[in-house]
């Protein structure tokens, strides 16, 4: 996956919460596991823990999505999860002999145990290629091995993500088409996916069985030094690029899947933003081009360019290795000897070298297009964004630790004085840029604001400058610098990654600077710089810390570019013109011979994407047995309780002296008509302020004395019921000395904030319309799903409605109606509160060890005792949907969205653990090869909703609509046609497994029993679902052909797609669509 240029929402980004908070990355392009849509709605408005901005650029291979059901661990619902226990490593554990490691080929470097994660870190040099080894050892079960390789391009053909998703297609030891899918499909994986950066690309997996961990670290190995991509010319044009002519009648077209993708990534205004600030911040460098391939430039890429890149920079001499867990040590410099030793060593490590920017004498400023829908006011869509190059060289590492504190400090919650001012001054809807960025080799800080007027642009740089002259010289108040050192150091002691390794996110952390030849511990080390940090501030007072900073960096750096970003309604036409005009000259430059052979060719190809790979083949790649699997499912300690007439559920999990709680209302007796506001609601809770305190008061006192608190509305159908489970989820979590303090004001977000401030709701609207424009461009497919599931379903209306294009359309009247109607808006916000928030039918949910729980029950009497008592109103019927008509939303882009779905319930279809293995097959198999490989899209799946009964077909960033309809419609006849083996069979199970018992962290395991208490899924019903996935056969996936074509006869249809294309399909199928512009 490409990790592209995007321009970054605010949020923390820099150092403290990249390379010190072991938090998760987020990523666009091919997403980091699964592309993100919700059956189930969970809207999150969180305060005071920073989130990892997007960063520049990184990009992963798109991954099927897989069906996480309910009956076990969630993992589709809230990011953000506890640490588990990761101990001294016991007396002897981790240790390599010298003579062991000299043996095998090594020499240790240095050695050193790293405090902050608890591990003994050893790095070892392989003596005959110079690779570089980072050996982590500890307790983690969830073990970790990443391959690292610099690669810069010279050009924006897109060399490295092309070859990124290439060498994944087949090797020496597993020669079929995609051993990659083999993995997913028969693995028990917590994470597998590879990145390509501007300079780098990596290739990680990981996986707490070690059988299995060993199997993916081979395939993976093999498959970057011997993979079949540079003998074999047709990877290469399915990955990267091809002409297609599918006879010599029609018109020839470009094909590929990478080439697609970067389609839609540059349909996406922020993204073209962001690569445009990084080109133009380091025109001389590797960072001048564009690592993922502009689709303008791709088809120039030859395929002997290809094969060189591969030969120069896929060396062992070029490489950086990292191993991370409880493994044994030694067995992983053994199964390195077994690749490294068969290479010398070469030059890589000169030529791949990453040259720093000269740094500017005067500023620089930019003006492009952006592709942009016809209506509306243009004039109000312009973007600007203000970037810096910080230094021609990387900075030490006090001054990032103290960098990425400012950065906090000016953007890092919606209280902090740059984001607050800009987002006040109503210059524009958003702000873009996300501040500190240090994930290359030289920083950078971006700032800016999108929808905003042609005759403000100037206005939002002269803003931005000034605010940032009055902070160099007033500095910041103490209780904002109280905030932000705890939260930076609650996250940093935390270590919440999600369910995102824990060894990947430091192997990230250490190669941001080992990739450069720094030293790959520091990174790993926050403790005594922080605490430095913390003494220079307690000595010198924060502005003598900070203002020089903003002076020197920022405001007397003359290495400025200011990007304008203009709106263009003819430029998404004007582009597929030009391109059909070079695929003309193209074709009018064949002879009647050449397009003959064009079209065989294309015909080949394709039927060497749609035949299956020889069993021969597919019994190359290592998996498990089942044997192997455990039969039970994964159990969290769960004690349910009463208190003053509250359930509570407690569970006793290590922590590391964190309380993770839930408080959760019924939402039930919410009025149908003041459903769209709930999000704004819950943005309004944390962000408007009470009697005596301002919002800003409020986020900083959240900031100083928990570790942040959200709320968002959760909504979920349930399996045999009309009614949805539609619940208001109150999110929080403090330090053990500070539970009470959570408690307390959590019951003041409730209960004190005024819902008084017109201006700031107004921001709030606009803030979350740019944020749905932006998603409906970049996360289609999410649109696509919610509108299929809110004409199928009740829950899925409440969802579209809180999320979705009906959300959207919300937005755009309110936000006129905020300035004649604000006294209605006011009490309707008031009346939310009052019919959620009640003592009745709350339940509250705690994670923490039973040290801690066993003080919880005074601390929670008190919460309840102080929630309002009085009942709500009627329970509603959500009766609701959407007409069950075919859709298509349209927008000015590149490529499609394109989703079918209908209820299989409805249809007759029984539940049956089966269908989750079932569904995950044809994901992998009929999806993957027909709508990805041999369509071109960046990604085909399917996702069946077990509560609802709703069967989703979804594509991503598609050149294709109809066509893709097609492959859907022909998944009954894949079933039929069907012959699965009994390995193929296992390994399907094994995937579904791993799905299953998706790694959680304590907060997370906590999290998911919580939801499955609130959806009635028993213990008893877990098991029954698990022992019928381990007993799949084929003749459930026979069984599972009628359901099939139900979805296929009923299944409903909604894209998100161009203008073009739509208008093609309602000229092929008359009719087809309705319409609705949405862009």
């Amino acid at each position: 996956m490409e990790r592209a240029a995007l321009v970054r929402s605010v949020s923390c980004s820099s150092v403290l919460c990249r390379r010190y908070l072991h938090l998760c990355r987020r990523s666009y392009g091919y997403g980091c596991s699964s592309i993100p849509f919700l059956t189930t709605t969970t809207t999150t408005v969180t305060i005071t823990k920073p989130s990892l901005s997007l960063p520049r650029r990184r990009s992963s291979r798109l991954l099927p999505s897989s069906s996480s059901p309910l009956y076990f661990p969630i993992r589709k619902h809230f990011s953000s999860c506890s640490p588990r226990a990761v101990l001294f490593p016991s007396p002897g554990f981790g240790e390599v002999k010298d003579e062991v490691a000299h043996k095998l080929g090594f020499e240790k470097v240095s050695e050193e145990f790293i405090p902050e994660c608890k591990s003994k870190a050893v790095l070892f040099r392989h003596i005959k290629t110079g690779a570089q080894v980072m050996s982590v050892s500890n307790d983690d079960e969830n073990k970790v091995f990443g391959i690292v390789f610099r690669t810069p391009p010279t050009d924006s053909t897109g060399i490295p993500h092309i070859l990124e998703h290439s060498v994944l297609c087949g090797s020496r030891k597993y020669p079929l088409k995609e051993p990659f899918v083999e993995l997913l499909k028969g693995s028990l994986h917590t994470f597998l996916n590879a990145f390509t950066y501007p300079d780098r690309t990596c290739y990680p997996v990981a996986s707490t069985n070690t059988k299995d961990f060993y199997n993916l670290v081979d395939v993976y190995l093999d498959a970057v030094f011997f993979p079949r991509c540079v003998e074999d010319f047709q990877i290469f044009q399915q990955e990267g690029w091809h002409f297609e002519l599918n006879d010599p009648s029609e018109e020839i077209t470009y094909k590929g899947v990478v080439f697609n993708e970067m389609k839609g990534v540059y349909s996406q205004p922020d993204n073209i933003l962001g690569r445009t600030a990084q080109q133009a911040l380091f025109p001389d460098t590797t960072y001048g081009v564009d690592s993922g391939g502009d689709p303008r430039v791709i088809p120039k890429l030859t395929f002997e360019e290809f094969k060189e890149f591969h030969r120069k920079y896929y060396h062992p001499s070029n490489s950086r290795i990292w191993f991370y867990g409880d493994d044994d040590p030694n067995e992983r410099l053994r199964i390195l000897s077994e690749y490294l030793d068969l290479f010398d060593s070469s030059l890589a490590p000169d030529e791949s070298r990453v040259e720093p920017q000269t740094l500017f004498s005067k500023p620089v400023r930019i003006v492009e297009t952006y592709p942009a829908g016809e209506g509306g006011d243009l004039k109000k869509k312009h973007m600007v964004c203000l970037n810096w190059l910080l230094s021609d060289k990387p900075l030490g590492l006090e001054t990032e630790l103290t960098l990425g504190f400012l950065n906090h400090l000016l953007l890092g919650t919606p209280a902090s004085p740059l984001r607050k001012i800009l987002l006040e001054s109503r210059l524009g809807d958003a702000i873009v840029g996300g501040g500190v960025e240090d994930e290359l080799l030289q920083p950078q800080f971006s700032i800016g604001m999108k929808g905003v007027s042609a005759d403000d642009i100037h206005k939002v740089e002269e803003l931005v400058t000034s605010t940032l002259k009055k902070l160099a010289e007033e500095g910041f108040d103490t209780d904002s610098i109280e905030a932000s050192m705890n939260t930076i150091e609650f996250s940093l002691r935390e270590n919440n990654t999600g369910s995102f390794p824990r060894g990947l996110s430091l192997m990230l952390q250490s190669i941001g600077k080992w990739i450069y030849d720094l030293n790959p511990f520091e990174p790993l080390k926050y403790e005594k710089p922080l605490q430095d940090l913390k003494s220079r501030i307690a000595k010198e007072g924060s502005k003598s810390v900070f203002s020089p900073l903003i002076e020197k960096f920022i405001l007397s750096n003359p290495h400025q570019v200011t990007v304008e970003m203009q709106p263009d309604p003819e430029k998404a036409a004007r582009d597929e013109a030009t391109e059909k005009q070079i695929l003309q000259k193209v074709r009018a430059s064949m002879t009647t011979e050449d397009l003959a052979e064009l079209t065989r060719a294309t015909h080949e190809l394709r039927l060497k994407q749609e035949t299956p790979d020889p069993p021969e083949a597919l019994k190359t790649v290592p998996s498990l047995s089942l044997q192997d699997i455990p039969k039970e499912p994964i159990h969290v300690p769960t004690e349910v309780g009463d208190i003053n007439g509250v359930k509570v559920l407690q569970h006793d999990l290590f922590t590391n002296d964190v309380l993770y709680t839930e408080i959760v209302f019924n939402m039930n007796s919410l009025k149908q008509e003041l459903l769209p506001l709930v999000p704004l609601f819950c943005q309004s809770l944390l962000e408007m302020g009470t009697k005596d305190l301002t919002f800003v008061q409020l986020n900083q006192l959240i900031g100083r004395k928990t570790g942040g608190i959200s709320v968002y509305p959760f909504t979920s159908s349930v399996l045999g019921k009309e009614d949805p489970c539609s619940h208001m989820v109150v999110r929080g979590k403090a330090m053990a000395g500070h539970i009470e303090d959570l408690y307390d004001l959590v019951n003041s977000v409730l209960q004190d904030v005024q819902f008084t401030d017109q201006q700031r709701f107004k921001q709030f609207v606009s803030q979350s319309r740019a944020r749905m424009e932006n998603r409906l461009r970049g996360s289609g497919h999410g649109i696509a799903a919610a509108r299929m599931d809110a004409k199928l379903n009740a829950a899925g209306w409440m969802s579209e409605k809180m999320g979705g294009l009906s959300y959207l359309e919300f937005l755009r009247t309110l936000e006129e109606r905020v300035d004649q109607d604000w006294a209605d808006i006011s009490s309707s916000l008031e009346e939310i509160r009052k019919s959620i928030f009640s003592k009745q039918g709350c339940l509250i949910n705690i994670t923490a060890d039973r040290k801690n729980l066993a003080n919880m029950e005074k601390i929670v009497s008190k919460f309840v005792d102080m929630l309002p008592t009085s009942s709500p109103i009627a329970t509603n019927t959500w009766n609701v949907r959407l007409p069950l008509t075919n859709e298509a939303i349209v927008i000015p882009t590149q490529v499609n969205y394109v989703g079918k779905a209908a209820n299989i319930y409805d249809t007759g279809y029984q539940l049956n653990g089966s269908a989750y293995v079932i569904s995950k097959y044809i994901s992998n198999t009929w999806l993957w090869d027909r709508v990805r490989v041999s369509g071109g899209a960046y990604g085909g799946f399917c996702d069946f909703d077990t509560h609802s009964g709703v069967f989703s077909f979804l594509s991503y960033r598609d050149p294709n609509l109809l066509k893709t309809l097609d492959v859907y419609d022909g998944t009954g006849d894949f079933l039929r046609e069907l012959q699965i083996d009994d390995d193929t069979l296992s390994k399907a199970i094994i995937g579904t497994i791993g799905d299953v018992d998706a790694y959680q962290l304590p907060d997370a395991k906590g999290y998911s029993s919580m939801l499955r208490y609130l959806l009635g899924i028993t213990e008893e019903e877990r098991k029954r679902r698990r022992e019928e996935i381990l007993s799949t056969s084929l003749k459930d996936f026979k069984k599972f052909m009628d359901a099939m074509e139900a979805v296929k006869d009923k299944g409903v249809v909604v894209a998100v797609a161009s203008p073009e294309d739509v208008d093609a399909a309602n000229k092929d199928r008359p009719n087809f669509f309705q319409v609705k512009k949405a862009l």
